[in-house]
């Protein structure tokens, strides 16, 4: 048998798109392996929010190279790197025989057999970027979880993001076709179907009639079974009182929600083309907060925005402490070409950004193991995941708020909800009794 490795960077949309990948290739005969070496074919589902990653994925190219001289591997570039770069990709680097968007993935049966006859003609495959997607079943490996892209590309503009320009304007999946989608997982044995878009709150509006985030969750939530549902990534200004009570009203949903404040500065905010302002953000964080108790909250924050002084970036703390965040993915800006926020005036010496997202962090874990420690003595409800990745001999789940959960139990709980009382409470990590 044949094999193929696919190696995913980014977001949980990559994540999403791969496994769609994964299943391609199983249908087409081939196994799926961790290991390069031993790969006829190789996808890289590549990012391209941060600058950075571009060296990471050159980086693996060159690796390839010489698996490629040794075995005829084929090598394939799909995800926002490879939408942003097109032909120049397979210009820089010969090797290369496919770039693809990911909206095209559904033609690799046809690309890949194209490239078996003939070798010499690399092809790129970019276009439609527009359009939606064909559906492309996908392959999750662990039948617990599952996640379903119910739109694609962004109408937002913030300046520090290449999101809207590689993957395309926002376009909404129909309801129908994500009902089904979720009804097949859950027919599957799927406890856990997460929502994907770049902004899932604005959902429907492209469809101009009447379609929205709100509607959808109701009928996720109609759906027979016990499952929960979860999702990411909204935007704070889209978050109306409608979908508040929708959530409130269906334990189904997940009671944490993501929150991507970026900073506390509404001077900043504006720069960035978020379109809300600090008091507006805590007040919608209150207002969480008082419909659904219990509820976590987590958050996207960026620091040393091109302009931001210590006033800003203390504006920036005093929200985090005010909002109380369970967690949040807390990074330094970095210059990303193609943005507005690449050419501002005012961009931050790295020495500061360092300093600055370290006092940051500080705050943070002490608000997270606060969190953690409400939990103590407590009955939570928990989805088994499986064994632990790093302590074999335990199992390990989530809570609906998204806590993480250790405790002894056996392999077949695997998929199940289970009852823990947590006895010790870690910065990140919850342990606990099955009961």
């Amino acid at each position: 048998m044949k094999q193929a490795a696919i190696l995913t960077y980014g977001c949980q949309m990559n994540v999403n798109e791969s496994a769609k990948i994964k299943n391609i290739l199983e249908k087409m005969g081939y196994g799926i392996t961790e290991d390069i070496y031993a790969s006829d074919v190789v996808f890289l589902n590549t990012c391209t929010v941060r600058e950075g990653a571009a060296a990471q994925i050159y980086g693996k190219i060159g690796e390839l190279k010489s698996i490629k001289r040794d075995r005829g591997t084929i090598i394939g570039v799909t995800g926002c790197f490879a939408q942003e770069q097109g032909a120049e990709l397979i210009r820089r680097f010969p090797a290369v025989d496919i770039v693809m968007g990911n909206q095209n993935i559904g033609q690799i049966p046809d690309l890949l057999t194209s490239i078996l006859k003939d070798r010499k003609n690399p092809v790129v495959a970019i276009q439609d970027e527009n359009r939606l997607p064909g559906e492309t079943e996908a392959d999750f490996g662990d039948g617990v979880s599952a996640s379903i892209a119910i739109s694609y590309g962004c109408d937002n503009f913030c300046a520090y993001c290449i999101v809207p320009y590689v993957r395309g304007r926002e376009r909404s999946v129909p309801v129908k076709s994500i009902l089904k989608t979720a009804e097949d997982y859950l027919r599957k044995g799927c406890k856990e179907i997460l929502l994907l878009g770049q902004n899932v709150n604005s959902y429907g509006k492209d469809l101009g009639d009447g379609t929205n985030f709100a509607g959808l969750l109701k009928a996720l939530g109609r759906l027979p079974g016990e499952f929960l549902i979860r999702f990411v990534s909204p935007h704070p200004r889209d978050f109306t009182p409608e979908l508040m009570d929708v959530i409130a009203a269906d334990e189904k949903i997940a009671r944490c929600i993501h929150l991507p404040l970026q900073s506390g500065s509404t001077r900043i905010l504006k720069r960035m083309n978020r379109g809300y302002g600090k008091e507006e953000y805590l007040a919608l964080a209150t207002a969480f907060r008082q419909k659904i108790p219990g509820i976590a909250l987590t958050t996207d924050i960026i620091v040393g925005f091109p302009g931001e002084e210590e006033e800003d970036f203390l504006d920036t703390l005093d929200v985090v402490q005010k909002a109380a965040f369970d967690n949040a993915f807390m990074f330094m800006y970095s210059v990303r070409r193609g943005t507005r926020a690449a050419e501002m005036d005012g961009q931050i010496e790295e020495e500061i950004k360092k300093e600055r997202l370290r006092r940051l962090m500080d705050v943070q874990n002490r608000l997270s193991k606060k969190s953690s420690e409400a939990y103590q003595g407590k009955m939570v409800k928990v989805l088994v995941e499986g064994p632990s990745k790093k302590n074999k001999a335990m199992q390990t789940g989530r809570t609906s708020t998204n806590k993480i959960v250790l405790f002894a139990g056996s392999e077949d709980l695997k998929g199940r909800f289970v009852n823990i009382h947590i006895q010790t409470c870690k910065t990140w990590t919850l342990y606990g009794n099955i009961t």
